[in-house]
């Protein structure tokens, strides 16, 4: 079946007065799914609850053993002993293992929004409790997903379910996107097709387990020891060099609406990342060509052995396995409560992780002041914000979104104008959305007022066009106009990465970024500082305050203490600044 959403029409427009449309499903019947297990957060009144029900309890999350041994996959640990501590040419350690254990591929299961988020859906969308366990822990808890597939089991994340530390299965679960689901993945058919993706990746039974293949991108593997140590054949794939390989879940699909019993089964774009990047420059055969591992999994530069025991020849075009990424956020989060959340992993190591991917994030996007000047009292002053990724920016989960944060100040340091100031809770100050999450930000191409904020995300909308944030509800966007990468053609693009909204008809947004004038009438004379800045934030404030309207769920409650409890809530990917003065 293919998984593409056949239709995705302009959406509907909601500006601070219109009234908008409520989120649909406000907590129908839970069944049997009440979250009790998965973990999320809460803030109190002081009695131990508050007004939603909440706790304030935090999650109590068990270590799995990374070391375990099973029929199709092992722990993480197992590569570890072979492939940490690596010196590359200069000498300096690489630890392919290490690397990866503070990335949320590693802490995928143990996600405490992820979390909430399922319990939420499951209680909104009762009909689809059994299934939704088995569609949200094939990426996010693969190898105890698949494992629970071969042996004919139904992968389940309910009481008792993968996530709990007495099945059988929870080491498999807790050691999330692991090194021996990744380097199995099969080169078939469907890889990197519609059909391969939303995690419909194939990993082969061997009849003997010493056969299973840890495909790599070098052509002339030695797998004796590999072989008798782990029992895992090293052998060379081309594609796990591939952006395909990354398709298999980030290409991803849900049923439009929940799909509800006798209805025609169509599709909504969860995220379409490796779609995004197909019809961008850097998927061309080019100099302008790069993969999502190029990016993501950066080279050592040199020579370096693959392995600390067992000979090997040295090997060029090495990968880090940091898959570097944005949400500094959630790393924060799981590095403060760790010991909550069952993480065996130090603080340091999630530290140089976080300041790895601020790095990586300051590189994905640019602001520009090209022009700014003053006549007749006014301000008038141009930017242009670049994307500079191989993607939408912000992509991914429709949680994220990009904002710019534009402040004008006096002699003396005070200021005239702000549109877009962050406060310390995530919300941003006259921002449609996090005022009322049942409404959102028009795009903007001009920007006069205070209350005017150009924010850059994807706004779900449910089957009446009125804005959801429950993704099994959600049958198209009605909104999408995250900014586009270099390459990428907005009038032809396809519908399920299409833009939505006053963007598609505004000409200054186009392939690799867009531009805004911000128009500011002046108080007197004198010489104003204006300064620009892009903001990303991983987990928007309207968006999160939707999900905690469920904080009678355990998950949800927990989730909202570790996020209430969370100082950084966005991250700065650039800023500009410029001097202009007004004489009469």
């Amino acid at each position: 079946m293919l998984f593409s959403l056949v239709a995705c029409s302009d959406g509907v427009r909601v500006d601070s007065q219109a009234s908008g449309g409520t989120t649909s499903a406000d907590g129908a019947d839970t069944g049997d799914f009440d979250g009790g297990d998965v973990a999320g957060g809460g803030g109190t009144d002081g009695d131990g609850s508050d007004a939603d029900g909440g706790t304030g309890a935090l999650p109590e999350l068990a270590v799995h053993d990374a070391g375990f041994t099973g029929t199709y996959y092992s722990g993480a640990e197992q590569c570890a002993s072979c492939h940490d501590d690596l010196p590359d040419a200069s000498g300096n350690l690489v630890s392919m293992a290490s690397d990866w254990s503070s990335s949320m591929m590693a802490n995928s299961a143990r996600d405490p929004y992820w979390m909430a988020k399922v319990a939420a859906e499951a209680r909104r969308n009762p009909h689809l409790q059994d299934s939704l366990g088995d569609t949200c822990s094939r990426c996010h808890a693969p190898m105890a997903n698949d494992t629970a597939r071969k042996d004919g089991l139904t992968p389940s994340l309910g009481d008792g379910g993968l996530l709990d530390e007495d099945n059988p299965l929870f080491d498999h679960a807790m050691d999330g996107v692991s090194c021996t689901l990744c380097h199995q993945i099969d080169d078939d058919a469907v890889l990197g097709t519609p059909q391969g993706h939303s995690g419909n990746f194939n990993v082969l039974v061997q009849a003997n387990p010493a056969e299973r293949p840890a495909y790599g991108p070098y052509s002339d593997p030695n797998g004796v020891l590999m072989q008798s140590q782990v029992r895992f054949n090293p052998v060379f794939g081309a594609h796990m060099s591939d952006s395909a390989v990354c398709a298999s879940c980030h290409d991803l699909v849900t049923p439009a609406g929940g799909h509800q019993a006798g209805a025609a089964v169509t599709f909504f774009p969860e995220q379409m990342v490796f779609s995004e990047w197909r019809n961008s420059v850097y998927a061309s055969e080019g100099d302008s060509g790069r993969t999502c591992q190029a990016c993501h999994m950066p080279v050592v530069p040199g020579e370096m052995l693959l392995a600390n025991r067992g000979g090997g020849v040295p090997r060029e075009g090495v990968s880090r396995h940091t898959f570097l990424g944005a949400n500094t956020v959630m790393q924060s989060m799981l590095m403060t409560h760790r010991e909550s959340l069952g993480i065996a992993v130090p603080a340091a190591r999630f530290a140089e992780s976080i300041e790895r991917n601020r790095a990586f994030l300051q590189e994905a996007g640019e602001v520009e002041i090209t022009d700014s000047s003053i006549s007749g009292g006014i301000l008038e002053t141009h930017l242009v914000i670049r994307n500079q990724t191989g993607h939408k920016l912000p992509s991914g989960f429709p949680s994220r979104r990009v904002h710019v944060h534009f402040l004008v100040l006096n002699e003396a340091g005070d200021a005239v104008f702000e549109s877009g100031a962050l406060n310390d809770d995530g919300s941003i100050d006259g921002l449609v959305s996090d005022a009322d999450s049942s409404q959102y930000e028009l795009h903007h191409d001009l920007i006069d007022s205070p209350d005017q904020v150009q924010v850059y995300e994807a706004i779900m909308g449910d089957s009446a066009e009125q804005v959801t944030h429950t993704l099994m509800q959600a049958t198209r966007y009605v909104k999408d106009n995250r900014l586009l990468p270099s390459g990428f053609d907005k009038a032809s693009a396809p519908d399920d990465i299409m833009t939505v909204g006053q963007a598609n008809t505004d000409d200054n947004f186009q392939a690799g970024g867009d531009e805004i004038v911000y128009r500011v009438v002046l108080p007197a004379d004198g010489e104003y500082t204006v300064i620009a800045e892009l903001v990303y934030q991983p987990l928007a404030f309207g968006h999160i305050q939707d999900l905690f309207e469920d904080a009678d769920l355990d998950a949800v409650d927990r989730f909202r203490t570790l996020f209430d409890a969370t100082e950084l809530k966005a991250e700065v990917i650039d800023s500009a600044t410029i001097t202009v003065r007004q004489v009469q």
